[in-house]
């Protein structure tokens, strides 16, 4: 056996089913196989003092399955015998349960031509993100059918944004199911809180290389960056979804549900069109005020630009009462599930992994961000968040439906950021201190020269997180 970092630990930890979320019991030692198909922790109550230990061990098909969970021992030294007999080292794989299929290899195309997003995973400046999505992929816990399938070719971004779903919330310690086909997530936590959660992209009308692609330019007029083409998106997509009736089916009559919307319609869009979703979730209004923007809710009734008309504000539609709430994120990109592990400790000696962009500045009166440029291997980077590394939840925000039926209750998602109205001002409460409200992610050979913040605006492209 040997020692398990931190940060694998983390990783291999979101395969259960409350992921980090250990309760009283929590790890105070984690260790694993040298063959790399078992880990076990040895874990103490907080109350009793006692120790317990926890062994998985890999399916033939990769799967985690825990084989081992006791609590109540003596010592360490009885917890750390146990765990090492349960590890099984040398052993093989644990067999697959009766009348379980195996799951897909993802690296496997079966005949299929891969996607351009898929394939750039094979790049080397790739491979720790490649490894990170297949590890999340092992974790779900009853992918559909057409998970690996979906992923490789056309739909890489909707089963992209579910593993970054998954990863986020039992980074939370939330119990996450999938028990019926859909909604796609039903969360619960120790207290018997609970909610269904669908997710969901908002695509571009006509399909596009993503990879490589020119990023988009955001509107530079306030009204069509706030009402424009891009809250047309996001309502289409919604509308789509709401139309389903999720609220109707017996499993989700009477309890709280949420979609989890990520943005794809433009090259980069996610990088400027989060104000498009507020303005149109909630009805708000740019204005120049002094020479600066103020966003403000709509006392009027406004419509978004385009010729459908659409009404803004979603929330306000008496039909939209069994939404609770909108679930999104600005930072689901394959950067994402490879700066995670590398700002963890995973290093790659090969690259140098830059990310810039604006921090939200929380001085009252601000409207714009404090810029950053920052390597995430840095000390500076890491100290960013408590965890000491760049958390799944860092950028997950909720905005809360005020008028919903069933409130989402924020005890769900304790470490995301929520949105809710209050009287008449849409209020903020965060759990982390930084919030990215926009940001890049530039990967460079580690031999090069390191480039001013100025040129590598002038070298990104594509790398929008």
């Amino acid at each position: 056996m040997r020692r398990l970092s931190q940060q694998l630990f983390d990783i291999y930890a979101l395969s259960l089913p409350r992921g980090h979320g250990f309760g009283r019991a929590g790890p105070i030692e984690v260790w694993g196989s040298d063959d790399g198909i078992a880990y076990g922790v040895v874990t103490q109550n907080t109350e009793t003092l006692s120790f317990g230990c926890m062994v998985a061990r890999r399916q033939l098909d990769d799967v985690w399955v825990v084989v081992l969970e006791v609590h109540g021992l003596a010592s360490k030294i009885a917890a750390l015998n146990a765990l090492e007999v349960a590890i099984k080292e040398g052993e093989p794989r644990e067999p697959l349960p009766a009348n379980t299929a195996r799951r897909p290899p993802l690296h496997d195309l079966l005949g299929r031509v891969p996607g351009d997003l898929f394939d750039s995973l094979r790049r080397p400046f790739h491979h720790m993100a490649a490894w990170t999505i297949n590890q999340l992929y092992l974790a779900l816990p009853n992918p559909d059918a057409n998970w690996a399938g979906d992923f490789q070719t056309e739909n890489f971004h909707t089963r992209m944004w579910e593993a970054h779903l998954l990863a986020a919330f039992r980074e939370q310690g939330m119990l996450v199911t999938q028990p019926e086909r859909s909604p796609d997530f039903l969360l619960q936590n120790r207290a018997g809180d609970a909610a269904w959660v669908e997710a969901v992209t908002a695509n571009p009308q006509v399909r596009f290389k993503h990879f490589n692609a020119e990023p988009s330019e955001p509107p530079t007029d306030i009204l069509e960056r706030t009402l424009g083409p891009a809250a047309s998106r996001f309502a289409k997509t919604l509308r789509t979804k709401l139309q389903k009736n999720y609220h109707l089916t017996p499993h989700v009559l009477g309890n709280p549900f949420a979609i989890a919307l990520a943005d794809f319609h433009a090259p980069s869009s996610m990088v400027w069109s989060r104000n498009a979703l507020i303005s149109y979730l909630y009805v708000l209004q740019p204005s120049m005020e002094g020479g600066r923007v103020r966003i403000t809710l709509a006392s009027e009734e406004l419509s978004l630009q385009g010729e459908e008309k659409i009404p803004a504000g979603l929330f306000r539609s008496p039909v939209c009462c069994e939404l609770s709430a909108v679930i999104f994120t600005n930072t689901c990109s394959i950067s994402k599930f490879y700066r995670v592990p590398i700002s963890g400790g995973a290093m790659d000696d090969a690259y140098l992994y830059i990310r810039f962009g604006s921090i939200w500045d929380r001085i009252p009166g601000a409207t714009e961000g404090v810029p950053f440029c920052l390597d995430i291997t840095s000390q500076e980077y890491r100290a960013l968040w408590p965890q000491g590394y760049e958390p799944w939840s860092a950028d997950l925000e909720v905005f809360h439906n005020p008028y919903a039926k069933h409130p989402f209750p924020r005890t769900l998602l304790p470490e995301a950021t929520h949105w809710f109205q209050q009287g008449g001002n849409i209020e903020c409460a965060s759990h982390y201190e930084t919030a990215i409200l926009s940001s890049q992610t530039l990967v460079l050979p580690r031999d090069k020269p390191i480039p001013t913040l100025e040129e590598i605006r002038a070298m990104s492209t594509n790398s929008a997180s």
